[in-house]
């Protein structure tokens, strides 16, 4: 269960850095808007990597197990 509750915070953390990237891109003035739009989408892909990284060793651990139709 707690595998579950990490997945959604990770997934949680990468949907507020998607949108806070958008935000700066929109609202921030154009001395400062690419900076932190990058930073904030930097952050997006470090957390997905981190996620998939965790998606992987909770697949070795065997906390999370994948499944299919009918089982």
């Amino acid at each position: 269960m707690l595998a579950k509750i990490v997945l959604v915070l990770f997934l949680a953390a990468i949907l507020v850095a998607l949108f806070s990237g958008l935000a700066f891109l929109i609202k921030d003035p154009s001395d400062a808007k690419h900076r932190r739009t990058v930073k904030a989408l930097t952050w997006r892909v470090a957390l997905q990597l981190a996620l998939i990284g965790f998606l992987v060793l909770a697949y070795f651990m065997g906390w999370l197990r994948p499944h299919g139709f009918g089982e």
